[in-house]
């Protein structure tokens, strides 16, 4: 989280701010502050799209054998260089791939 908000950018993190919150208020919480849920949570992709919630984004990550500081690099890797196309879009990033799928 600290170098994305290093970098500039506005995070909000639930665990830190509303931790026990239900995974449908935090899409709520997404959608209301149009921001791209970053996730480690799969549930997300099934709430995203079998109930067909129109949200700003979600990255899935998917980088369980990267340590915390590597994880943090990747995910800001992956927001500044991709970050035309995660608005709309079902983003899932491993260790060595970024699938970027449109949701509507």
């Amino acid at each position: 989280m600290r170098s994305l908000r290093a970098a500039g950018h506005a995070v909000y993190h639930v665990a830190e701010q509303s931790a026990g919150v239900s995974d449908e208020q935090v899409l709520q919480l997404s959608i209301q502050t149009d921001s791209i849920l970053i996730t480690t949570d799969k549930d997300f992709g099934e709430l995203v799209f079998r109930q067909r919630k129109l949200i700003p984004g979600v990255m899935l990550l998917r980088l369980h054998s990267l340590s915390p500081g590597e994880r943090a690099a990747r995910v800001a890797e992956i927001v500044d260089r991709h970050a035309a196309e995660l608005p709309g879009a079902f983003t899932v990033v491993t260790a060595r791939a970024v699938r970027i799928r449109t949701m509507y």
